[in-house]
């Protein structure tokens, strides 16, 4: 009876470890999810925005358009600065959140008094500073692997 509760015991706490593993590896499979849509969000942007920002000195149509992607990327931004990351993630994360509050600075200078000041953001580094979150895509996709 004795070995019976013995076995029982071990292999109860074998299957708690196992799904505390499987979670943990599902949290970061998520997190993974997240900053990867987070990243393309900013180098979809980064893509774009040379071509608009020089089609909004003639367009007011493209430079509203410019302004209103440039809001709902610091929107995107402040809610993922928000995201629980997993202990594996912990530090990669907190390079991002580094990162996107440069970034999240370098948007409020050019949407000075909640409009997109063209000439401000000819001149902003916003995009170099895309281009240095996106450099650690390697990094979050190793997460995941």
């Amino acid at each position: 009876m004795r070995k019976l509760m013995m076995l029982l015991f071990v292999l109860s706490t074998m299957t708690l470890s196992a799904c505390s593993l499987i979670e943990k590896a599902d949290q970061s499979l998520q997190y993974v999810d997240q900053a990867q849509e987070h990243i393309n969000k900013l180098a979809d942007f980064a893509e774009q925005a040379p071509q608009m920002i020089q089609d909004a000195a003639t367009n007011p149509e493209t430079k509203q358009k410019l302004e209103d992607q440039l809001k709902a990327l610091k929107k995107e931004i402040e809610q993922f600065n928000l995201t629980e990351a997993p202990a594996i993630a912990k530090d990669l994360h907190q390079q991002l959140i580094d990162k996107n509050n440069v970034l999240l600075q370098e948007i409020n200078k050019v949407l000075a008094e909640g409009h997109l000041a063209l000439d401000q953001l000819q001149n902003s580094p916003i995009i170099k500073t895309i281009n240095e979150i996106t450099s650690l895509m390697n990094r979050i996709e190793n997460l995941g692997a």
